[in-house]
């Protein structure tokens, strides 16, 4: 497996679609990369040459592209950042809520987790069982 930036690429498939394995880079910016570099979007990534790999790697690198690492920190500062100052999105993701104006009364199960049973049912028909009882 071709490793560019700390990734493993899949070595079946061609690099234009083995590329989008790395974080921040889709099907448009691949196609850029292999471009510049010079090299068939056709190719299969284990037909690289080590020189190839390195050309990829140092397009990526140079480019004003933010890719893996760097670009997750940003996204998870911008966040903190919005938590910090109290906005309104920093706190749905404290919440765990969806953040774009989804609605939540019906929808929004992968945010909120699985359902929850509600206890308070349980209570209320165990109550009712002791108190029939004393109304003989």
């Amino acid at each position: 497996m071709p490793r560019i930036i700390g990734v493993d690429i899949p070595k079946e498939k061609r690099i234009e679609i083995a590329l989008t394995y790395l974080y921040g880079i889709g099907r448009f910016l691949s196609n850029v990369v292999l471009k510049e570099a010079g090299i068939n979007p056709d190719k299969r990534a284990k037909d690289l040459t080590d020189e190839e790999v390195a050309r990829i790697t140092n397009i990526l690198q140079k480019g004003n592209m933010k890719v893996e690492g760097d670009l997750r920190r940003d996204i998870s500062q911008n966040i903190k950042r919005l938590m910090d100052i109290g906005s309104w999105r920093g706190m749905r993701h404290k919440k765990g809520l969806p953040v774009r104006g989804q609605r939540t009364r019906t929808n929004s199960r992968t945010r909120k987790g699985k359902k929850r049973q509600n206890l308070a049912v349980v209570k209320k028909v165990e109550s009712a069982k002791s108190a029939k009882p004393a109304g003989k």
